[in-house]
This record gives structure tokens, sequence and C-alpha cells, in this order.
């Protein structure tokens, strides 16, 4: 049996001397004490040995692989095709498969073979010859910094660690521009407070104050290269009355270097988004179409890996950044949150508060899309985005204008929705019957009977005045009579009839008001005769 074992140096071809001792799988490590020992048990037949690193990383990375590299093939041709009836122990199983297909050379793989290679192993400097200890270890430290540097450089799952990196580092660098910024504006507002209230824009209050320095030097200074015509003679104005305070030279250098450091920032933060922006167009082309570079971004920073992210589905991507939002109602079983680092999208911004739930769903289920498409898919281009990215544009106008299409078919046509008419027969109510007095008073009944039909058209008399309680008493005899006539059986239907007394009471009383207003011709006419006779009396005695 020939064993094929692997080192950093190159490739050993041992003979086994005694293979029944390999059958003692728990005793074997008790012949590798020793290198005398191991002799005993091993030969080395021959030992490739490689040219540099680039040859070994190269070896190293085929095994790693499961494939046969040009050195390993090449030794197996010249070693042991000789013996083809010997089997070759090796320590992968999958190697031996392909050295099998190939090479037509039957390979061992089992736990004796495993425990065999640990023990050579061991004693493995004893075992080769030529080759001092220290050479060995320097040869493996070189191949393992090759190695994974390799595995670093070419992983999938790494690819976009750049981009989590370069994210991180702009909204660091964006926080502190913040501090900066109002520390400047603090620090300088002492001595030049309304500079502050002109020039709104960082940049250009910086390199204002930078070239400025004390406000004393504002009328001779040029700024029309910082600022427009308008906001420059604002500011030379500004400064010949201005309230600040009286700072010294030393102040406006540290406030001048202060400047300097926030210009700086911003002009690397403006090539760190340049160089985020293609690296997105090169890694995600069809999220970054999707959703802008920042937030495609900060999706992949999140998830750890453009891999990890292409795991989720659609509805943990649209949530992705509100994690505590959503455990919060999860706990307090309130509404979950509708959208987390996907609201900051220009299709979600552009939406009215109505509807945006809606496109943040739709949205999260195209980007998931475009996700794996980017993560697994062969192609570069960004035209699956792209297609995408109209449809939402098409779907979001039409929520936008709320029209009612056609589910089924093209979905071209308008679908006709007539208006809903509510076809329920509905009673109305007749308040006549909730009262029995009849509409004419029974005295008037009764005196229209009474009356002969050959009498004579006369003036009507004028009718005595009657009080309330008269009136009142008079219905109230009236009422006695009738109730006195009825039978015990109409005894029960009282209690209906006291709503319809208090009716009758009321008609009564407004009938009373009516009579009192009535007044006689003959009276007004002879109260008018009275006033003219005084009226003529005063005259004559005013006269005399």
């Amino acid at each position: 049996m020939l064993v094929l074992f692997e080192t950093a140096a190159g490739y050993a071809i041992f003979k086994v001397l005694d293979e029944s001792k390999l059958q003692q799988v728990d005793s074997l490590y008790k012949e590798f004490e020793t290198p005398e020992k191991a002799n005993k048990v091993l030969k080395l037949k021959h030992f490739e040995k490689f040219q540099d690193t680039t040859e070994a990383l190269a070896a190293a990375t085929a095994l790693v692989e499961g494939k046969i590299g040009k050195s390993l093939k090449k030794v197996l041709k010249k070693i042991v095709a000789k013996e083809a009836h010997e089997q070759l122990a090796i320590s992968d199983a999958k190697l031996g498969g392909v050295i099998k297909e190939k090479l037509d050379i039957s390979c061992v793989h089992s736990p004796a073979v495993a425990e065999l290679m640990r023990c050579i192993r061991s004693q493995m400097e004893g075992l080769i010859t030529g080759l001092p200890a220290r050479d060995i270890s320097a040869m493996s430290l070189g191949l393992a910094h090759s190695l994974s540097r390799y595995k670093l450089k070419f992983s999938p799952d790494k690819v976009d660690t750049m981009i989590v990196q370069a994210i991180s580092l702009l909204d660091d660098l964006d926080k502190e521009l913040n501090n900066y910024i109002m520390r400047c504006r603090e620090w300088y507002g002492w001595h030049f407070p309304e500079l502050g209230k002109i020039v709104t824009d960082n940049l250009a209050y910086c390199k204002t104050v930078r070239k400025i320095g004390d406000r004393t030097n504002v009328a001779g200074s040029d700024l029309s290269e910082l600022l427009p015509e308008e906001i420059e003679a604002e500011v030379k104005l500004a400064a010949e009355i201005s309230m600040g305070t009286e700072v010294s030279e030393q102040d406006i250098a540290n406030i001048s270097h202060l400047c300097d450091q926030v210009i700086e920032i911003t002009e690397y933060r403006v090539q760190l988004y340049d160089y985020l922006k293609n690296r997105m167009m090169a890694i995600a082309p069809n999220l970054t179409v999707m959703v802008g570079e920042l937030v495609g971004a900060r999706l992949i920073s999140h998830a750890g890996s453009l891999l990890n992210l292409a795991k989720h589905p659609a509805s943990t991507v649209q949530i992705l950044g509100a994690e505590k939002a959503l455990f919060r109602a999860l706990k307090t079983r309130k509404d979950t949150p509708k959208y987390g680092l996907i609201y900051h999208a220009s299709l979600v911004g552009q939406t009215t508060a109505k509807n945006k739930g809606k496109i943040s769903r739709m949205l999260a289920a195209k980007t998931a899309l475009a996700i794996r498409y980017d993560a697994l898919g062969e192609d570069t281009n960004a035209e699956m985005g792209v297609e995408n990215r109209a449809k939402l544009e098409a779907r979001l106008r039409q929520l936008e204008e709320k029209g009612i299409r056609r589910i089924s078919g093209t979905g071209k046509a308008m679908a006709k929705a007539d208006k809903y008419t509510h076809k329920s027969e509905v009673k109305v109510y007749d308040p006549s019957g909730d009262s029995t007095i009849p509409s004419t008073s029974k005295k008037r009944k009764i005196e229209e009977l009474e009356e002969p039909e050959d009498a004579e058209p006369t003036t009507p008399a004028p009718k005595p005045k009657k009080s309330k309680k008269e009136t009142v008493t008079e219905e109230e005899a009236t009422e006695t009579a009738e109730a006195s006539e009825e039978t015990p059986k109409k005894k029960k239907k009282k209690k209906k009839d006291k709503k319809s007394d208090e009716a009758a009471e009321e008609a009564v009383k407004q009938e009373a008001k009516e009579e009192e207003m009535e007044v006689p011709v003959s009276e007004s006419i002879e109260k008018k005769k009275k006033k003219k006779k005084k009226k003529v009396k005063e005259e004559e005695a005013d006269d005399e």
C-alpha cells in the first residue's frame, strides 16, 4: 500500500512496510512514538518539492476544492502508475474519487488511514529527510497566509465588505461634519453672529469665514467667488453694524483651522460617495436601480452581506431597520410598522401618506427579487431592475389617480362600477295617530248646530274675557262628564290618553290668548272720540 501525504513543502509518497499494524487503529500511535519505530512501519519512496509559494498555493487550493493539480498529476503518473496493483491511501475521499476517475488508480480512505495521517504528521521531520524543521515551519506559515488572502479575495460572501465599510464611514462622516459645523457656527457667532443667518449653506459658511477672518476685513475682501451678489452685499452691510464681540488673532486662527477641517472632510465625503455609487453599480446594479445607492448599501450593511440579504423574504426586507418598533408593537399588541430602511427610497418618499404602506410592500417584493438576482445570478446588467421600477411607477400613478382597473384580462380597460343605490322600502312615520283631539273645538261645533238657519246675520257681540283658570276648569268639567259615561272596559285606555289631554290643554290656552287679542269695533270707536274731545279741550285751555 502506498500513502499520499501533502505538506507545505511538497508531496510525499510513503510505502507501508507492515500493513497488519494498520488494522490496530487504537494502538497505532504507539508505533510512531519515536522516529526509529516510525521508519519500521513506513518508508519514504518519493518527495516532490514545490519550487515557490505560488506553486504551493495553487496545489493547496486545488486540494481544498477537490481537484488534481499539475504537480500532483505528474507525481501520480510517475510513481504510482508503475505499481498499478498497489492501493493509494489518501486523506480526502472526494480527491480519491477524482483520482480514480481520471488516472484509474484505486484509492482507500478509512478511519485507519486518517489515524495513519495523524501519526505521520507527528513524526514528519524524521520520516522526510533533507528538510530542516525551521524550513518546514516557515513554508507552512507562508502558505497559510497566502491561502487566507486568496480565500478572502475570491470569496463571494466577502466581496461586499467594501460597501459595508464605506456606508458606515459615510454615516460617521455625516455625524462628525454636523458636530464640526455646529461648533464653528457657535464659535464664530460670538464675533460675527449676523453671518450665520445670512449664509445658510454650511460649506459656503466655512469658506467665507476662512476668507474673511476678522469682520473688519469684510469691506476689503472679494466674496463674489463664494456668494451671490445680493448675499455678498448683505454680508458687507451686516459687518458694519454687527453686535458681535471682539476676538484676538489667535482665536481667528483656530477658527480658520476648524473651517479647513470641515472643508476637507466635505470634499472627502463627496469622493467617498462617488466610490460607493460605483461599487454598488458593480456589485448590486438591480438593487441600486430599485432603491438607490444609499438605501441599498444600508440594507446590505444591516444584513451583513449581499448573500445574507438575499436569504431574507420580502416581508423582512420591508421592515429591515425597524426591529425595535416591530417587537414593541408585538409586545403591546398594536399595529406593526409598515416600513424600515426602505422608507428612504425615492418611490416611497414621493407617495402620499395614504399609499406609503402599499408602495413599500410592493417595493420590498420587487427589491427582494432584485437582491437575489444580483447575489446569485450570473449576469451583471440592470435590465430587471429597470423593468420592475417602471411597473412600480405605473402602479403608483394608478394609485394616485384612484383608477379602478380590471384584475383579469389585459388590465387596460376600465372596469364599470355602477353607483350603489339602497333598494329597501323606508316607511315614513305618520304623526297624525299620536293625538286623539279633533281639529276643531267642541264648543264651536255645538254653536253651529244650535244657530237657526233662517236667523239674520248679525255682528258678533264682544266675548267676555276669560281667564286661563276658567278655561282649564271648563275643559276639566267636560272631561269628567265624558269619563263618567265611559264603561269600565275603557278604563284601561285612560293611561294612553294622558298625552292627548296635555295637548288639549295647550290648545285651550292658545284659544284664550286669541280671544284676549280680539277687541270689539264699537269700543275702539268710542275710545277714539274721547281722545279727540280731550285734545280739543286742551287746545282751548292753552289759547285762553
